[in-house]
């Protein structure tokens, strides 16, 4: 169930990401391209983007953690940035995905999908009676 929801918020935020022009990232939705294959599309997009975060992500971390601690954690920006790349990269041999456009403007757009999912983490924690 935790691993839905976080497809979910991941979907919402990258979906809240596509509607800032200025970051040049876009979600090419499957043909013909209405409002439920555009829904369809960003849930596998943040499924594929859950997947790379948690596979790829994980050993990336424990293999940057040095770099964590002498940049004092800086570096996770230019790592989480990475990972939406490669999810773009990823999804590009079909006519439908994720698109970043640039590198840079993936880094701005990663820490805005970090911050919401921080957020909505934040929001749907599981209490503790």
């Amino acid at each position: 169930m935790g691993f839905l929801i976080r497809v979910v918020v991941n979907a919402f935020a990258i979906w809240v990401v596509t509607l800032i022009p200025a970051l040049q990232v876009t979600v090419v939705a499957f043909p013909p391209g209405e409002t439920l294959q555009l829904v369809l599309t960003l849930l596998i997009v943040a499924a594929i983007f859950a997947l790379v975060n948690t596979i790829i992500g994980t050993v990336i971390k424990v293999l940057a953690f040095p770099l964590y601690i002498l940049t004092l954690g800086l570096i996770g920006l230019l790592i989480n940035a990475f990972l939406l790349w490669l999810t773009a990269w990823l999804t590009h041999w079909w006519n439908w995905g994720l698109r970043v456009e640039d590198f840079w403007w993936g880094v701005v757009a990663a820490v805005i999908i970090t911050l919401i999912n921080w957020i909505f983490g934040i929001i749907l924690r599981p209490r503790k009676d």
